[in-house]
């Protein structure tokens, strides 16, 4: 009998603070706990899963009978940004950060840079995404130059007007961008930010974003599952994440509506493998925005249409919950990423309902996903189900 797991991964839902948060700038955060408070809040089918009885999660009331196996990973890499996550996730751990770049990027990255676009930049500063167009869009649309900025994580991201640089123009400076940023300079992802408006400060950015994100340096779970002849279908981020690598199909989406819509199709193909999706609203639209309402309520749709997910469920099937990392949207020290604890959850007809405690790394994940599907891991973890 063929066997799926559908691994959903909410981008940025932490359940608390690391014991070494403050090494990476953040002190007392806890994504859960901020969304909690919102009066939007409100996942009554993650509680009766066993969400609110993980580890911690003491401020808000769990239940006496969780329906899933739970419990909370600690992130053993060097770093709390969506390329890291998702790689220990998929049994990479990675023990030194990616580079960052709090003063911009050196003369000899954008040297080379501006020699292989032909065009100067503006900016280079970590800057809001948000922000940077309106402060910079006037001058980019005016002279043509590229609009370069960076964050607190390992990235290099391009914003162009969709008048000024067509969008798969800007995705060839991005191509030419990635070749460069390789070795000291190997940034987790290159991102490509088109945006439109008619100027004065009114400028918004389009849904043609693109990442272009550096290769794992080893095989992950994705790359042992397709050699081991299963099935990878691959929703939203993760193509980009992975570099394209380890998987059998992928589809992008819009958000987290598409997200589940696009899931829940491929639940109803016949496969033995692995349904791996990325919701990322919580992160990109509310968690950076610092809009604790609007990410509770992203995360009550989740809830509401999680009975859709559980349904599409076959008897073999199992389903992992999880994160990548947190984004505290009521911390104010910063608009970043927040170094947390990941949740899991994971629930199937054949999955006992378990406290599994806290975890030493979120590698534990892929490696029960490989074990599950019967394929000998090689990569680091545990097998939280035997």
């Amino acid at each position: 009998m063929s066997r799926r797991v559908i691994l959903i991964v909410l981008d940025s839902f932490g359940v608390g603070q690391m014991p070494d948060s403050a090494d990476f700038g953040d002190y007392d955060v806890n994504t859960l706990r901020s969304c909690s408070k919102s009066p939007f809040f409100d996942m009554p089918n993650m509680k009766k899963m066993g969400l609110f009885n993980i580890e911690g999660v003491d401020f808000l009331e769990g239940t006496g009978s969780p329906e899933a196996l739970y419990c909370k990973c600690a992130e053993a890499s060097k770093g709390k940004d969506t390329t890291i996550g998702h790689w220990e996730i998929a049994g990479l751990i990675t023990p030194h950060p990616l580079p960052t770049y709090p003063e911009g990027f050196p003369e000899e990255v954008l040297k080379p840079f501006r020699e292989a676009t032909g065009r100067d930049v503006l900016c280079n500063l970590p800057y809001s995404g948000t922000e940077v167009i309106n402060t910079y869009g006037d001058e980019h649309v005016s002279t043509g130059k590229l609009i370069v900025y960076t964050s607190a994580d390992s990235v290099f991201q391009i914003a162009a007007h969709e008048d000024v640089v067509p969008v798969e123009e800007l995705y060839e400076y991005c191509r030419q961008a990635r070749k460069i940023l390789t070795g000291k300079h190997g940034v987790g992802r290159v991102i490509a930010r088109p945006f439109i408006g008619k100027g004065n400060g009114n400028y918004t950015r389009t849904p043609r974003r693109h990442d272009f994100s550096i290769e794992p340096p080893r095989d992950t779970m994705l790359d042992e599952l397709v050699k081991d002849g299963k099935t990878v279908l691959a929703v939203g981020k993760i193509h980009d994440i992975f570099a394209g690598r380890g998987m059998s199909e992928f589809v992008y989406t819009s958000g987290n509506a598409e997200g589940i819509d696009r899931t829940l199709e491929y639940m109803d193909r016949d496969i033995n493998g692995l349904i791996f999706t990325n919701l990322v609203d919580y992160d990109m639209l509310y968690g950076h925005r610092r809009d604790v309402d609007g990410y509770a309520k992203a995360l009550k749709y989740f809830d509401d249409r999680l009975p859709e997910i559980k349904a599409r469920m076959r008897e073999e099937d199992i389903l992992m919950i999880t994160a990548d990392h947190g984004c505290d949207p009521a911390y104010t020290r910063s608009t970043d990423h927040t170094r947390e604890y990941i949740p899991l959850i994971i629930y199937g007809k054949n999955v006992p309902p378990k406290n599994m405690g806290v975890r030493d790394t979120y590698a534990d994940i892929g490696y029960t996903v490989e074990r599950y599907l019967g394929t000998d891991p090689g990569i680091e973890g545990t097998d939280l189900l035997t």
